[in-house]
């Protein structure tokens, strides 16, 4: 009975593992696309449209300010889980193709890491601001 126990634990432990895995390698994967949309700001042949945001999906990502607050539980990461996966996808579809499978590979050939920035916050910062602003503006006009 014992030796059923000890082996359900580690069956379940192991499915924790796996769990655990998938999150890293989804944030891993997440990373590395925030590098490819920096890859493309910086190719002199991405669309100005394009240029525009990706760097405000990469701003955001590394940027220590959050849309939703990290300490609200749950809500706090619906912004990396959710809005974050969305921008990349919604700048991918902007960028040619040819372009971002250029940027791809740069990418896996180039191990280069982003640091969160407060140049970054400052520029997501005063987005929200001018947000804020014009709809304030046309509530109070």
């Amino acid at each position: 009975m014992l030796m059923n126990e000890d082996r359900s634990w580690r069956e379940g432990n192991g499915l924790i593992m796996n769990k655990t895995n998938k999150w890293k390698q989804l944030i891993q994967n997440i990373k590395r696309n925030i590098y490819i949309l920096y890859l493309a700001y910086r190719h002199p042949e991405t669309p100005w449209y394009a240029k525009a945001f990706s760097i405000l999906i990469v701003a955001y990502a590394l940027s220590p300010i959050d849309f939703i607050p990290d300490v609200i539980p749950v809500l706090g990461y619906v912004d990396e889980a959710i809005l974050l996966p969305l921008g990349i996808l919604g700048a991918f579809t902007l960028i040619p193709s040819q372009i971002l499978q250029e940027c791809k590979e740069k990418a896996s050939q180039n191990s280069s890491k982003l640091r969160k920035s407060w140049a970054a916050a400052i520029v997501i910062l005063l987005v929200w601001i001018s947000v804020a602003a014009s709809i304030l503006y046309k509530w109070v006009i």
